[in-house]
């Protein structure tokens, strides 16, 4: 990995935090349905163990993945961490016993989550936590974000992120305070307005304007995920020229379509987990990203 691709959270803090700009996203290594041990639980160790050696020093997790499955891994794999690592957790959301997702966002809820994470990872502080907006609980997203600012207040947070936001909430939420970095999906082919049931927005490409605006780090989910329209082949053609998988490709395109994108591509695949490893070093032209769209 080329490391002077790096990226600082929080810059204007007192206590900014500088990352390599390939972090990973520890959801794949649950079982299926995101729920439960993995199903190998050897490779899934093997890979974290290979985070740091890589470049790697920012781990996304949560607690509802398993559930606390991946935040079990990390520490069995990681601990003691090293000292630049960022390992960022979010809240917001948690799992039923039958596999569903409900929102877990009241203040009290929210300083559970907080305290389950800090335990589950042997943390006194978590570096950065994302506030997951997940609807249907009827709680107002101020009284979450005013949850969050707490927790920060009382050091058991760093900084405070948010995820999954349209743009009017980001705005309201750097209105309470300083928000260090937006994690909502986005890649190459989720480069369209994205509208949940509601008609909300809360991809990636809505925000991205404004977090370049504001130096904000935008840390895009499910960025391997493809809706394009299937004779839509420009991203095949591209991974043909360069001999790279399609997938490489997606995270190169989201490292050349902004300095302050941070990719966080999850796999349980060790093979796959290199191959990502390798798309920081694909350099796509200006010709290839015109190409792209």
């Amino acid at each position: 990995m080329n490391n002077n691709r790096q990226i600082v959270i929080a810059a204007k803090s007192k206590f900014p935090l500088t990352v390599n700009r390939m972090g990973y996203g520890t959801m794949r290594l649950t079982g299926e349905g995101i729920w439960g041990e993995p199903a190998n639980r050897l490779e899934a160790i093997q890979i974290l163990k290979q985070t740091i050696p890589s470049g790697i020093n920012f781990i996304d997790t949560a607690d509802y993945y398993g559930e606390d499955v991946t935040n079990r891994l990390i520490k069995e794999a990681l601990y003691p961490y090293q000292q630049d690592l960022v390992i960022c957790t979010k809240v917001g959301g948690a799992r039923k016993t039958d596999k569903s997702w409900i929102p877990f966002n009241r203040p009290e809820n929210i300083r559970t989550s907080i305290d389950n994470n800090l335990r589950t990872l042997k943390l006194q502080q978590i570096s950065l936590v994302h506030f997951r907006v997940i609807g249907g609980s009827g709680v107002p997203f101020k009284e979450s974000m005013d949850a969050m600012f707490e927790l920060q207040k009382e050091g058991k947070i760093l900084h405070v992120g948010v995820s999954n936001v349209t743009l009017e909430e980001l705005e309201t939420a750097l209105q309470m305070g300083d928000v260090a970095t937006v994690e909502n999906m986005f890649g190459y082919g989720q480069r369209t307005t994205l509208k949940t049931l509601h008609g909300e927005n809360r991809g990636g490409e809505e925000v991205l304007p404004f977090c370049e605006k504001h130096g904000i780090p935008l840390i895009p989910y499910f960025s391997l995920l493809n809706s394009l329209p299937k004779k839509d082949n420009r991203i095949s053609e591209i991974a043909i020229k360069y001999k790279v998988t399609e997938a490489q490709v997606n995270i190169a395109w989201l490292l050349h379509r902004s300095p302050w994108i941070l990719p966080i591509p999850g796999t349980s695949s060790l093979k796959h987990f290199k191959e990502n490893i390798r798309s920081a070093e694909l350099e796509l032209t200006k010709e290839d990203m015109n190409f792209l769209g």
